[in-house]
């Protein structure tokens, strides 16, 4: 059976000015950061649907109808801005329904939601992310911090695995491959709240991987990024990649 997911966030554009001598020029590139997680679910169960964050401002869904075609939506990298501020509103002063409270709603009448981590996840670099007090926030298992919430971790660091017969694990055997930051983040105290992954105690044990409930609804989050920077390179390669997030769109979909 087909599970259908959207992706919003994971682009970004790069402006640069190079000098040469007295001379200068403008460049512009445009970057795609889920290309290991598409490729992963090629020829899956998992029909991703991939908004960049450009996109999304106006593309992603204002009615319940359009988040109904979903099973699973997952937010990465994308500040909470980009979903509050479309341009009927920034540019023209109009109201638009909240579509952070329609996400809200999504995961309570039996949706999945995950938030991944990146700069602008969670509450992200300089606290620029904005999606502490949310009602994003409300069905996530994590709460988060109120500061910029990043943790680089130049040496790279192993996760820990400590619930090895969760549903979101199964499959994954053996060390995992070392990542280079996560998002810090507070774990929920609530019984339907797990923590399936973490950092090394050496480097904090902070969450790595979060699962927990939300009415009728299951939400996720993985607090360091999808692909590069924070994942090595190792870690994309790594056949346990696909298996980890087949994993982990199964149990949210999982009605």
């Amino acid at each position: 059976m087909t599970k259908n997911v959207l992706l919003v966030g994971e682009s970004w554009v790069s402006s640069a000015t190079h000098y040469k001598g007295f001379d200068q020029f403008g460049s512009v590139t445009f970057h795609l950061g889920a290309e290991p997680l598409v490729k992963a679910l090629e020829g899956s169960e998992f029909a991703l649907t991939y908004m960049p964050a450009h996109e999304a401002a106006e593309g992603f869904p204002f009615e319940m109808a359009g988040l109904d075609a979903y099973d699973v939506v997952i937010l990465s990298d994308i500040g909470a801005n980009t979903l509050l501020l479309p341009p009927a509103v920034w540019l023209h002063s109009q109201t638009v329904p909240n579509r952070l409270k329609l996400l809200r709603s999504f995961v309570a009448k039996g949706g999945g939601l995950l938030m991944v981590g990146g700069y602008f996840s969670f509450q992200g670099i300089d606290g620029k992310a904005r999606w502490r007090r949310t009602p994003v926030e409300d069905v996530l298992p994590v709460t988060c911090l109120p500061y910029d919430d990043r943790i680089e971790i130049p040496e790279g660091a192993t996760p820990v695995v400590t619930k090895p017969d969760h549903p979101l694990v199964a499959g994954l055997s053996g060390d995992w491959p070392p990542l280079l930051g996560v998002n810090e983040v507070e774990p929920r105290t609530r019984d339907d709240v797990e923590i399936i992954a973490r950092l090394p105690d050496d480097e904090g044990g902070h969450p790595l991987l979060v699962a927990g409930r939300f009415g009728e609804g299951r939400t996720a989050a993985w607090t360091s990024d999808i692909g590069p920077h924070w994942l090595s390179p190792s870690f994309c390669a790594w056949p346990g990649y696909a298996r980890l997030w087949k994993n982990v769109l199964g149990w949210l979909s999982d009605r």
